[in-house]
Parts: C-alpha cells; structure tokens; sequence
C-alpha cells in the first residue's frame, strides 16, 4: 500500500489559526504533480504545536480533501501511549489509511518499552495500519534492528519510516523486516540508497516543493531507469541541503511562500523565521535549482 514519493505534508497557518483552505490547496497540487501519498500532522506538519482539536481537524480535512486518491498517513504519535492510542482511533475513524508513529521522545523508553508502546497501539487499534518512525536526532532513542524486527510481528504494521541516517541499520531493518513490511526513507538525501537496499519509498519534505520530481526520481529508480533516477537524486543535492539550512520545518515552510504555494510562512513558536543569512541560501538554492520565488 506504501510506495513511491509520500509528502510530510506542511499545516499552512493564518491569522493564528489553521488555513484550511491553504491546506487544501496544497493537496491538489501534491496530487496533481504524482504524490504517492499524503502523511498530514508529522514533524513537518508542526505537530508538535497544533492543539488536539487542530490536530483531528488537519487529519479530517485531508482525509476528505485526498478522497482515497492517493493513501493518508496520518500523524498520531506521542511520548504518551494512551495519547498515542486515541490519536489513531481519531485517523481511524476519521478514515485515514495508515498512523505515522513517531518514537516517544524525551521520556528515552528501553527497548523493551519501545516494544510495549507499539504493541499497545497495535492492540487497541484493531489492526489498523500502522508505521513507526524512528528518528533518534529529534526523539533520543533509536529503535534497534531486533526491536523493530519484533514490532514488525505487531498486528497492522505495515512500513517503517527510517531516519536515523544509518544505512547499515536500514540494511539490515531491510534482512529481517523487508519481506513484512515497507522501509522507507525518511531523510531526502538517502532515499536512492534505500531503494538500492529494498526499500519501498520515501516520506520527504522536499516534496512540498518539487512533488513531481520526487515521484518521477522513485519511479525512474523503481523502473529500472537507474541513470535517471541518478541524475535526478544529484540535481536534488543542493535543495535538500537547504531544506535543512536551520530546523525542519521552517526553511520549507518559507519556500512555499516564496513559491507562492502558501499565502504565509507564519510558524508557531519557539520556531521563529529563518535569519537573513539563511533566507538568502535558501533563495540561491530555489532559484539554481529553476523555481521561481517572490522578492
């Protein structure tokens, strides 16, 4: 069910609030352009600032605005598993596809609790599809290759979204999940190695801008179209680097902005907007690669 280029898709704001007409708007052009799938209220989402209201809302309108065009992913993960658990039952109902999970963070559970979380997730949700995201550089913990291996048992686990940045850990998640579920990258500037090792796809924040040349690059790899495939990953080099000139989301917010995809690069604090000097990289980056941005 998980494949191809997914977008961490963006919650544009507006005058304080969700701009749920932005938000649509966004949608279609990730459709229109070849996006695999939609992953709403994820690290690049800000879900780590939207209220739980604002939260199940993002989910519903996406749920609605895709109408099982492509498959929704939605954010739903916690430190919390109890909040974890209703989260999902919220995408769940609301008709999501799949839950994004991301590893609880700051609380730095062992192992075992790693395990534990998401067998209680799987549990509780009946089934429903589910995929953990493990990025120890934002949560603290990283989940090993013998837990996820045990996760991968877990009624309703489907993919993994990996990010840890380690190649022979994906490698070797590849050997002992990769026949039961989906590994996909969760960092830009891997994704061709990943698909090189088994895995299935990406969960990318550069597809916020360039949707169609994130699908055409999966696709070109996945249909044998190596060369392709590469030259399009190198040309991408220097606009995933900038997507990261500071946090995750604050420099792809501002390029949609600048692209005129969104109508404000409001963020929500303690994100605040990029400095000068990051402004102008980002810029550069967006105008070499052939966007056209405001002034």
């Amino acid at each position: 069910m998980l494949r191809g280029a997914l977008v961490a898709i963006i919650t544009p704001f507006k005058d304080g609030g969700v701009d749920e007409h932005g938000l649509r708007e966004l949608i279609e052009f990730q459709i229109a352009n070849g996006t695999d799938g939609i992953v709403p209220c994820g690290t690049t989402g800000e879900s780590a600032t939207l209220s739980h209201d604002e939260h199940k809302r993002v989910i519903e309108i996406t749920v609605e605005q895709v109408n099982k065009r492509v498959p929704v992913v939605a954010g739903a993960g916690s430190n919390n598993t109890k909040e974890a658990i209703e989260l999902t039952q919220h995408a769940k109902k609301a008709g999501a596809d799949a839950a994004l999970h991301i590893t609880p963070y700051y609380n730095k559970p062992t192992q075992e609790g790693l395990f534990r979380h998401f067998q209680a997730i799987s549990q509780a949700s009946g089934g429903f599809p589910l995929v953990p995201y493990n990025i120890a550089s934002r949560t603290g913990v990283n989940i090993l290759p013998a837990t996820m291996a045990r996760i991968a048992e877990l009624p309703g686990v489907v993919a993994v979204k990996e990010a840890s940045g380690d190649l022979t850990q994906m490698a070797e998640i590849q050997a002992l999940c990769g026949h039961k579920l989906a590994v996909l990258s969760g960092d830009d500037g891997l994704v061709l190695p990943v698909l090189a090792i088994g895995g299935k796809g990406v969960i990318s924040v550069v597809n916020n801008i360039v949707p169609k040349d994130v699908a055409r690059m999966v696709a070109d790899f996945q249909a044998g179209r190596i060369a392709e495939a590469q030259a399009a990953a190198m040309k991408l080099v220097p606009l995933v680097k900038a997507m990261f000139v500071e946090t995750n989301p604050i420099p792809v917010k501002t390029a949609a902005y600048l692209m005129g995809l969104i109508q404000s690069a409001e963020l929500r604090l303690p994100l605040c907007p990029l400095a000068p000097a990051s402004l102008a990289s980002l810029k550069q980056a967006l105008t070499a690669y052939g966007l056209k941005v405001k002034e």
